[in-house]
């Protein structure tokens, strides 16, 4: 019986000290990765600007081809939302909206997750001409993790989850506009 408690008051000292924690630790994340795409600054940033287009890049939309998709608004100008709703845990359902262009160089996005878990994200893409041939595309996710579940980040490995799906679709684009 002593050995239960012991490992009792164990656990609820480590849940304690975590909570703690949590109040002192970064609530906010950004992760980015680039690629640099040998095409013309112009054209890769026409490309990039029609949200509808990450269906031929992103690894997340290509997770499930089934997903239900909907779509408010012009492609390609501030207020355009792609929304969508999948049965794949890994989709879940949410939506993204233009939010801002700077013509020839950004593209603002909000992302607003709804399933498995609600949130509301930001995400960019960059384009930056390397040379009259060449462009480094720099796509970027930032967030926020509210206490308490900021304690589980160091965890998650967020940068490298996110970070590796970013970099998937940055590849994807590399051979789509390089062919």
């Amino acid at each position: 019986m002593k050995i239960v408690k012991k490992i009792v008051l164990a656990l609820v000292v480590l849940i304690v000290l975590a909570a703690i924690a949590g109040l002192f630790m970064k609530k906010d994340f950004a992760i980015e990765r680039e690629i640099v795409i040998n095409q013309p600054k112009d054209s890769v940033f026409k490309f990039l600007k029609f949200v509808k287009n990450q269906d031929q890049f992103s690894v997340w939309n290509k997770l499930d081809p089934n997903m239900k998709k909907t779509y408010t608004g012009t492609d390609g100008t501030v207020g355009f939302i792609y929304a969508w709703e999948s049965q794949n845990k890994n989709v879940g359902s949410g939506e993204q909206e233009i939010k801002k262009i700077t013509e020839g160089e950004k593209i603002d996005l909000e992302l607003r997750f709804k399933v498995p878990m609600e949130s509301k994200n930001n995400a960019y893409l960059v384009t930056e001409a390397v040379s009259p041939t060449q462009t480094k595309v720099k796509w970027g996710f930032a967030g926020e993790m509210p206490y308490p579940w900021n304690v589980m980040a160091p965890f998650m490995g967020m940068d490298e989850m996110i970070g590796k799906d970013l970099q998937g679709g940055l590849d994807n684009l590399k051979v789509i506009l390089e062919k």
